[in-house]
């Protein structure tokens, strides 16, 4: 069936669903469950069916009506596609469509977003709909206990994040085998129960759905971040390890790249050259390490210069009470309970001068994209999607579908504006926020990191510019910026987060202004990332416009083509005009997008490989895992 005969049949058999009372409602929805367990593939005139019941309970329950554009969005995600919504096209009601499709089963989905907040706020937000017509809601949180997850599994749909969904996959995988090895020894768990303690017992259901929201940033941006469970390391003592992280950041600040090491970009790896090893052996070493061999000496500096080159204080990271606490790269958002494994993270704590934590051995990992790949049929929705479609297809088999904006786009695209120092950059970033603020017209500034946000805040100070400032320091502030942030005269710098997954709405003497005002102040390594902050402003076909600015001192161009060619480019550019360096900074982004598609592409392979292999020794793929 065509779209149009598609849309056109919802909205018929949406008339005879808006006639029926409570009751008769849920009975409609039990009847379709009846159907959907009793035959396995589903029609379009099932989805038909269930579409219109669903909307019905929509307006019925939180006075929202599906748009055309948002059934064929809900279609194209029952079909186990990733569907490409622009900002504030209501992706949340939309999810309602293929979650009530999938759930009739009886198996239970999941809903995967970007934080707790976000899952707990969709999750009632959505509730009503859900109960409208029989089905339960449940909700993962950080701080549940295991039979509190349980209990919120075995509703029909259940939202969380992705983060927590892999966990607890890797605990139920870890207590599934300790049970086994119980049982060998001891012919029935230990305490003689008829049954294993509840915290042993798995969460998780069979997998069947998984409709992830922000698609791009679970299944791309984080594709490649492990979920690990850790055990103690037993080689070292903690006083060596701790001594032998601090020796190390002390170590490195002078080594010389190309001199006494090598670095390798694209694997952003370090490795000592003769003359790097050679000094190592001559910087005088605390009496505590001398059990520690060469090797492990090698490793930690190598360790302690990649740390200092690639992990940067208020960009990777932030010290909040005394603690590393990683920063989300794609969102901008702290990522609570993370740690970097190899060491990484003990090595940044050196380098902070924080307490050094026990170095641990990886028991159990799996991938973001190991663990969609078990489920059978996955689905997204994104604000940018089209641009990563090779790479959906290709490692998820999830087709693109692009769709229409309810509304024709108002916003306009103004010209990249290139500064030849950053200091320059951030003087015309200021002079155009003055300009546009002195209309009274709100403005959303981006910025790559922590510390850039909070070095844009101190100049509009300066400038007598009042503004907010939303970034992982403010995190609990962040849904009352974000709601303020479209008021007239509101000025809100952010770093990537941005609110992602809330509207900022204006009012229309705002649109009467010309809508809200983007800039984004660098660009980042992937166009996606630039995409989604633009997508902030001409939501639901309001006005609206964005810029760009990128500076010959940008972060960018050392990430993609790495600091000496970096070099030679400044030097070239200084007799070339604002076009070629903006050629320049797109062929950088690109070559950065395929470096790191390339790695993820390498890193499933991989794991297939080590899976495979794992199985044929006898071992356990997820938890017979080496560092």
């Amino acid at each position: 069936m065509n779209l149009p005969a598609f849309l056109n049949a919802v909205k018929e058999q949406a008339k005879v669903s808006r006639t029926l009372d409570d009751a008769s409602l849920r009975d409609a929805a039990l009847e379709l469950s009846y159907e959907a367990k009793q035959n396995d593939k589903q029609t379009e005139l099932f989805v038909i069916k269930a579409f219109a019941v669903v909307q019905a309970a929509a307006e019925r329950h939180l006075q929202m009506s599906h748009y055309p554009v948002q059934l064929q969005g809900g279609r194209a995600m029952c079909r186990g596609h990733i569907a490409e919504m622009r900002t504030g096209e209501g992706k949340t009601l939309t999810a309602t469509l293929p979650l009530f499709v999938h759930a009739l089963k009886g198996r239970g989905v999941l809903l995967a977003t970007a934080n707790d907040y976000l899952a707990k706020r969709d999750a009632q937000w959505m509730m009503p709909v859900y109960e409208a017509l029989g089905l339960s809601t449940g909700v993962i949180q950080s701080e549940m206990s295991r039979p509190q997850r349980r209990n919120a599994y075995s509703c029909d749909i259940t939202y969380g994040t992705m983060k927590e969904f892999g966990f607890d996959f890797l605990r139920d995988h870890s207590s599934q085998r300790q049970m086994k090895q119980d049982q060998l020894y001891f012919g029935s768990h230990p305490s003689g129960a008829a049954q294993p303690p509840g915290d042993q017992l798995p969460v998780h259901r069979k997998p069947h759905f998984l409709l992830i929201d922000e698609a791009d940033s679970i299944l791309i941006d984080d594709a490649r971040t492990p979920l690990i469970i850790s055990s103690a390391e037993d080689d070292m003592t903690q006083d060596q390890q701790q001594m032998l992280y601090q020796w190390s950041a002390e170590s490195v600040p002078n080594f010389e790249e190309d001199i006494e090491y090598w670095y390798d970009k694209e694997q952003k790896r370090v490795d000592l050259t003769p003359e790097g090893t050679a000094r190592v052996r001559e910087v005088a070493k605390p009496k505590i390490l001398d059990g520690v061999g060469l090797p492990e000496m090698y490793d930690f500096v190598e360790r302690a210069i990649q740390v200092d080159r690639d992990y940067k204080c208020n960009r990777d990271y932030v010290v909040r009470d005394g603690e590393i606490v990683i920063v989300d790269e794609a969102t901008g958002r702290i990522s609570e309970g993370r740690r970097w494994s190899r060491g990484i993270h003990q090595a940044i704590e050196a380098k902070e001068n924080v307490t050094i934590t026990m170095d641990t051995n990886t028991s159990a990992k799996i991938t973001v994209q190991s663990f969609v790949s078990r489920y059978p049929l996955i689905a997204g929705m994104t604000g940018t999607a089209a641009s990563a479609a090779r790479e959906f297809k290709k490692i998820y088999h999830a087709p693109v579908s692009v769709i229409p904006p309810n509304k024709p786009s108002q916003k306009t695209e103004l010209p990249v504006t290139f500064r030849p120092t950053e200091e320059k950059k951030w003087q015309a970033v200021v002079d155009e926020i003055k300009e546009i603020h002195a209309t009274q017209r709100p403005l959303l500034v981006g910025t790559r990191s922590i510390a850039k946000s909070e070095i844009l805040s101190g100049l509009l100070h300066q400038a007598g510019v009042s503004h907010a400032v939303l970034n992982a320091r403010q995190i609990e502030r962040e849904a009352d910026i974000i709601a303020q942030a479209g008021e007239p005269g509101r000025v809100t710098v952010a770093t990537n987060m941005a609110g992602r997954g809330t509207d900022i709405k204006i009012d229309d003497r705002v649109k009467s202004l010309g809508g809200l005002h983007v800039i984004c102040t660098e660009m980042h390594d992937s166009a996606r990332i630039d995409l989604q902050l633009f997508g902030r402003c001409g939501r639901q076909g309001d006005p609206g416009s964005f810029r760009q600015y990128v500076s010959a001192e940008d972060q960018l161009l050392d990430s993609a083509f790495g600091r000496p060619t970096a070099k030679r480019y400044r030097k070239i550019g200084k007799i070339r005009s604002d076009r070629w360096w903006i050629q320049l900074f797109r062929k950088a982004q690109k070559k950065l997008e395929n470096q790191h598609y390339r790695a993820r592409k390498i890193l499933m392979y991989n794991e297939k490989q080590l899976a495979k292999s794992h199985i044929e020794m006898g071992l356990d793929p997820i938890l017979d895992v080496y560092d």
